[in-house]
């Protein structure tokens, strides 16, 4: 009998207690699951409403911004990508610079001796070819009311519809998903 006391005797788990568990489990499981998917959902929300209150704010941002790098910072030392974007922007959308072609009046290159005469980039010509930019005529520059801030505008709106009809899709998943875990956990 004195042996006995000192061996460790194993408790059995019954069937009942390890369902026990595992339903204990799950109910926790689904109810975290369940707070994980509302909090996503709400910063979705709110996402959606600073989006859609500062989008004045943003707008006027980026016109402001596009201005400035164009005036600023095209054809500088240790900015060509700044300047290939801005080519490829001019090029890809037809436009020519941020509000109108006269933008460009006000560029450090084109005042400078490294434009060369040019009234506006090469990239602003319909047929890109060097030097084409000495002269600022409708048949040989893109003339676009609004410049390409208008064109961009247009792009980036085009593209939000998608954007936010994906993201109405995915945010009724959610719902939907929230919906489920409560029957789950009901049940």
């Amino acid at each position: 009998m004195h042996q006995r006391m000192g061996v460790y005797e194993e408790k059995k788990e019954t069937c009942g207690t390890i369902c026990l568990k595992y339903l204990l489990f799950t109910f926790n499981f689904l109810f975290w699951y369940f707070v994980l998917l509302l909090c996503i959902f709400l910063l979705e929300v709110l996402a959606g409403v600073l989006a859609y209150i500062y989008y004045q704010q943003l707008n006027e941002e980026l016109k402001q911004s596009l201005r400035d790098t164009m005036i600023q910072k095209y054809q500088r030392t240790n900015q060509e990508h700044i300047t290939r974007a801005v080519d490829k922007l001019q090029q890809e959308f037809k436009c020519c610079g941020s509000n109108s072609s006269a933008d460009w009046a006000a560029s450090e290159w084109i005042r400078s001796q490294a434009g060369k005469g040019r009234l506006v980039p090469d990239s602003c010509c319909k047929t890109p070819t060097p030097m084409c930019g000495e002269r600022d005529h409708p048949s040989n520059i893109y003339k676009v009311e609004g410049g390409c801030i208008t064109k961009l505008e247009k792009f980036i709106l085009e593209h939000l519809k998608i954007i936010g009809a994906v993201g109405i899709g995915i945010a009724c998943v959610q719902v939907i998903g929230m919906i489920f875990t409560c029957c789950l956990y009901k049940a």
